[in-house]
């Protein structure tokens, strides 16, 4: 065993997560600190954050209430059990997200990442069915170009093939409603699409094929994230929500990046006038100052599992850290930090001088497509012939190295999502140096 004051190799024991080690490793992308809209590189340079971390530090880096109320949780409370007892912090936060979600969801299960989030809607969808006597119903419907985190259940009901692809078997009893997404009908579009409503009916069809009694959920993202920003035409939504109801089958909302204030609201699902049965959130929760994630469920379906000998656990599931203390205490100062500087309401109004910004990239050199809706933007470029993804590697780099902003990449687009808290001066620079990427990489 090495001693302790061995100096390491810093880089290359660290298996970096959808990454690209061997050129990571080359030449590295690292950031030493944060403020505000900013990262700081290891050599105090700013960098303006044009993502918001991964769709998650909605309010800033660093902000101070939020620091304080982590630092004072460590000291009083670092950890407590999460089974069969409980703390304060948990039971208040989850009556605030109570208070905020739509209709009834009035129950916060927690857990610790977007992709338990996923997993526990999951489990949650078949122990209900089978709580209410419907145990035949066990297939899952998710969507082409549909991102559900990493865990298993995650990548069966998602849609993007890479996430798929070297993992062999996953669940079965899984189909796939087609994208919404079709460059042709809907290209250069503000907010959702006109054209696309009627590809809810393919749930229909879905149905017939397998009957109602034998599907459990259907899982969708009211706006595709993580596959570059794919919002929903006019009506889909609306229709997916008539249909699930009709047939028994539960509708989980993923809202893990459109959760607190990214479309204007505290969820999308308002922004829609469309209730789900279940909502899983993570990201925004905490400003991402620490891990946590969690589902918020109908009065409906936790009272189905509210039978029993009241001594018996109801539901087998859970995790080490759900609802921890120092999450917990970060969640409340969040969320006081989302009413205090009113930063949903912010978002609202960004929205549409975001949106003209984003879309007067229009024209720049192999820039395909743009789509808006609230704070989230992707720009599609046209990859280089031969090598996909290369294009945006390349705009990666050079956004880190030569023009000092982040800006999430998919593949071959470029995913701008700022923080609540940007400023129309913020937004314009982002803009720029936007131009100048796609531009350099041209």
């Amino acid at each position: 065993m090495a001693p302790l004051d061995m100096k390491p190799n810093e880089l290359e024991p660290y298996w970096v997560p959808f990454t690209a080690n061997r050129a990571f490793k080359k030449s590295p992308r690292m950031f030493a600190g944060a403020k505000d809209m900013h990262f700081v590189k290891p050599d105090g340079t700013k960098v303006i954050d044009a993502t918001s971390g991964l769709f998650c530090v909605n309010a800033g880096h660093c902000r101070e209430p939020i620091v304080k109320a982590i630092q004072e949780m460590a000291a009083t409370l670092d950890y407590s059990p999460a089974f069969q007892y409980g703390h304060p912090k948990v039971f208040e936060l989850s009556s605030r997200l109570a208070l905020l979600a739509p209709g009834d969801l009035d129950y916060a299960f927690f857990c610790n990442s977007g992709s338990e989030a996923v997993d526990t809607a999951l489990k949650i969808a078949l122990a209900y069915h089978k709580a209410k006597g419907e145990g035949s119903r066990t297939r899952f419907i998710g969507r082409e170009r549909g991102y559900h985190g990493i865990g298993f259940g995650g990548i069966s009901v998602g849609g993007m093939g890479p996430n798929r692809k070297q993992f062999g078997n996953m669940l079965t009893g899984v189909d796939h409603l087609n994208t919404t997404y079709n460059r042709a009908e809907q290209a250069f579009t503000k907010g959702e699409p006109a054209w696309g409503a009627h590809l809810a009916d393919e749930l229909t069809r879905l149905i017939a094929l397998h009957d109602a009694s034998n599907i459990a959920a259907v899982i969708i993202e009211p706006v595709a994230g993580s596959t570059g920003i794919i919002p929903p035409p006019k009506g889909y939504l609306e229709k997916v929500r008539e249909i699930t109801a009709q047939h028994g089958i539960l509708l989980i909302f993923d809202e893990v990046i459109t959760g607190f204030g990214r479309l204007g609201h505290c969820f999308a699902s308002e922004r829609y006038g469309v209730t789900p049965d279940l909502i899983t959130f993570a990201k925004g929760i905490t400003n991402a100052a620490v891990p946590m994630a969690g589902v918020m469920a109908s009065k409906r379906i936790y009272d189905a599992f509210m039978t029993g000998p009241e001594h018996a656990v109801e539901l087998f599931h859970g995790y080490t850290y759900s609802g921890h203390p120092l999450a917990a205490a970060a969640g409340l100062a969040t969320l006081d930090l989302y009413k205090d500087e009113g930063l949903f309401e912010r978002a609202s109004k960004l929205e549409a001088p975001f949106a003209d910004s984003m879309m007067s990239l229009k024209g720049l050199p192999n820039v395909a497509d743009i789509r808006t809706v609230g704070l989230l933007a992707g720009i599609d470029l046209d990859p280089i012939a031969g090598k996909p993804g290369l294009r945006g590697f390349q705009a990666m780099e050079r956004m880190y190295h030569d023009f000092n902003i982040y800006v999430r990449v998919a593949m071959d687009t470029l995913v701008v999502a700022p923080p609540l808290i940007a400023s129309d001066a913020d937004i314009a620079e982002i803009r720029d140096r936007v131009e100048k990427i796609i531009k350099a990489v041209a």
